[in-house]
């Protein structure tokens, strides 16, 4: 059996990098600060033909969660010009993150 995961199309480290930039327009409208110095991005999984951000916000219920999480999948996507989507993780934000 062949593994048949996707492989990235160029160096992940360098597509995350690139990434990472690019999302510090998505700011947080509440706090003032962008989704990557909040730490708010956990990590990315870049495909050639798809990419995944896995994100994380500053508090259970926070009532920017919906417009920051598309706001950054659009970011995304049109940065690397692949379908993105974005999963919300269950970890908390804690001051050590910021």
């Amino acid at each position: 059996m062949t593994d048949q995961s996707p492989t990235p199309a160029v160096p992940q480290a360098k597509n995350e990098e690139a990434l990472r930039e690019a999302l510090r327009v998505v700011i947080d409208p509440e706090i003032g600060m962008n989704i990557i110095e909040l730490g708010l991005v956990r990590g990315f999984e870049i495909y050639d033909d798809h990419a995944h951000v896995h994100m994380i916000m500053t508090t259970p219920f926070c009532p920017y969660a919906p417009q920051l999480l598309e706001q950054t999948r659009r970011t995304a996507q049109d940065f690397l010009g692949v379908p993105t989507t974005i999963e919300l993780g269950l970890e908390l934000c804690t001051p050590e993150l910021l």
